[in-house]
């Protein structure tokens, strides 16, 4: 994950100072029953901040992938940091909850092969350069051969929205091309089919994956265009080429495509063209609901073969107990992991250390760990979760979330910690979630005290609601918060903020480049360590148990999830 501001759900259009929280909807009265008690600022260290970042972004932690020895390194380090924070291992006497994995590298591509088209001759695209693919399965060779490519728009079947992309299509054996977030991602403002401007979780890749898989398709391929993924093909090319990661298939798991995989926008508009179509005419069709999905009269064909490796990665967890609700728990959550070593390799150097992502979140635990234990435990228990293979789809934040040590129904809600911003102090705040429960009340109150606002997200179409480790807790009835840094900048204002971001996301995000910097200006992240540290204790101190808004996606859930547990929320 990157650092770009996310606010998914309803917000306030314009800039939103922090009176205007109380005209986000669903919480009016309600909302004045919450005990929301203030809490003093923390003593957090930022010599903690900067050691710990420094160390787990060190060529030594070799990118911190998964089940390499840069895990084991991280897992000795965090355990090491946790108990020195005054913590207590969080998973019955262990400091680990295991996470079994799958690693794939596939090897040998083949070229892309398309046949059929106008001119007659076939086409052929490289592996990397013009479009990457991977198999979710664990065979030692895939092979697709001669087959049949269908346009299916956005890939969207959402009953709900009267909405079928794949409505009187069989697709078993063929590949489906589809096209990145939602169908109504331009629309100005927030309301439309699929929420205007802020993608819904239909936008996401994974979605569209999963969903060409239910529909039976042999193969999937996504149209890369930077603008509605939200990132380069550099991204793509570093995220997707490499070991791929992926949690272990158990029985009645869900069906799979045999590969999945992107191209590049031009391989896309040359494919298309020799098919005797136009990609922006079919993109502008595929916007509208009644989107017939277009045979393209085209054949593919690819191979590669697989390594499979079948191990186990971890979890760190360590635990504060509360001194009267021990048995109710707030949430801290930041993903420990990066791409190991990923290609391109600039100079040489093709170790992906992902120090603001997520070498900042993960020492973030630990310091906000020792703020709290310094002040003495809340009446709840603070719990700390490093988790795994974030990069590799939230798969230990999923993990957890099936599987959980401490009960959801107990977990009264939480904050995500991911990719801290190095851009200085700034004058406000976004949030990610804002608008969707009573979590609100707890950061307006935060907020007050640091005499900070909210800003709006500026990209609520590059859909970073499900590309954190919070949206595993969500989706299953627990009220989480992100916070992110601010875009208006004490000094520079919101033209030096979106600098900032744009210079992440096109040197470092993804890439060997996102290293520690020993001139890195901590004073905004600090700032913000100051709300989370609020934020946590607020909810820690509290009677009460915030809810999802009424209508949110995710109150159902929590309603049902509070009525089956014998202590309820």
């Amino acid at each position: 994950m990157a650092r770009i501001p996310f606010a998914l759900g309803a917000i306030v259009a314009g800039s939103l100072a922090l009176a205007a929280c109380d005209s986000l909807p669903g919480l009016g009265s309600a909302r004045a029953a919450l005990d929301v008690p203030e809490v003093t600022a923390g003593e957090i260290s930022e010599a903690t901040m900067k050691d710990v970042t420094r160390t787990l972004a060190s060529d030594a932690f070799e990118g911190r992938a998964p089940g390499s020895a840069g895990e084991e390194k991280t897992i000795a380090f965090l355990t090491e940091r946790f108990k020195a924070a005054g913590l207590q291992p969080g998973n019955k006497g262990s400091w680990v909850q295991e996470v079994p994995l799958v690693e794939i590298t596939g090897k040998n591509y083949a070229p892309l092969t398309i046949t059929g088209g106008t001119s007659g001759a076939p086409l052929s695209f490289a592996f990397a350069r013009d479009w990457v693919g991977v198999t979710y399965r664990e065979d030692a060779r895939t092979t697709l051969k001669d087959s049949e490519l269908v346009f299916v728009g956005y890939g969207i079947n959402a009953p709900e929205r009267g909405w079928n992309d794949y409505a009187g299509l069989d697709v078993k054996g063929k590949t489906v091309v589809i096209l990145v977030n939602d169908p109504d991602w331009q629309t100005a403002g927030l309301k439309g089919t699929f929420n205007g401007k802020a993608m819904t979780y239909y936008g996401r890749w994974t979605y569209k994956f999963e969903e060409a898989a239910r529909q039976g398709a042999a193969g999937a391929l996504i149209v890369h265009q930077t603008a509605p993924a939200a990132y380069g093909w550099n991204v793509v090319e570093s995220s997707w080429s490499g070991p791929q990661a992926y949690a272990q298939r158990g029985p009645g798991a869900p069906p799979l495509t045999q590969m999945n995989g992107w191209v590049t926008e031009a391989s896309a508009r040359t494919l298309l063209k020799a098919a005797g179509q136009d990609l922006d005419a079919l993109t502008k069709a595929a916007q509208t609901k009644g989107f017939k999905p277009v045979a393209l009269g085209m054949k593919l064909s690819t191979s590669f073969e697989s390594e499979v490796r079948s191990f186990k990665s971890h979890n760190v967890i360590g635990i504060l107990p509360g001194t009267e609700k021990p048995d109710e728990y707030v949430m801290h959550t930041a993903h420990w992991d990066h791409l190991g070593r990923c290609t391109p390799a600039p100079d040489g150097d093709d170790i992906c250390n992902g120090a603001i992502d997520n070498a900042t979140g993960t020492a973030a635990l630990v310091a906000l760990a020792e703020a709290h234990v310094k002040a003495g435990a809340p009446r709840r228990s603070l719990v700390f979760l490093a988790v795994t293979a974030e990069e590799s789809g939230l798969l230990g934040a999923d993990y957890y979330a099936q599987n959980p040590v401490y009960p959801l129904a107990r977990t009264v809600g939480g904050v995500n910690m991911d990719a801290l911003a190095m851009a200085g102090p700034a004058r406000d705040v976004t949030a990610v979630g804002l608008g969707k429960s009573e979590l609100d009340r707890f950061l307006e109150v935060a907020l007050k005290a640091d005499g900070r606002t909210i800003t709006p997200d500026a990209t609520p179409e590059a859909g970073y609601y499900y590309r954190s480790d919070h949206f595993a807790f969500a989706k299953r009835g627990v009220p989480m918060l992100y916070i992110d840094g601010g875009q208006d900048l004490l000094t520079g204002g919101r033209a030096a903020g979106e600098a900032v971001d744009k210079d992440y996301r096109a040197k470092r995000y993804h890439g060997p480049k996102d290293e520690f910097d020993e001139s890195w200006d901590w004073s905004g992240v600090m700032a913000d360590l100051q709300l989370y540290y609020r934020l946590g204790r607020m909810m820690a101190m509290s009677t009460s148990w915030p809810n999802w808004i009424e209508g949110d996606e995710f109150r159902a859930t929590r309603d049902a999830s509070c009525a089956a547990s014998e202590a309820g929320c």
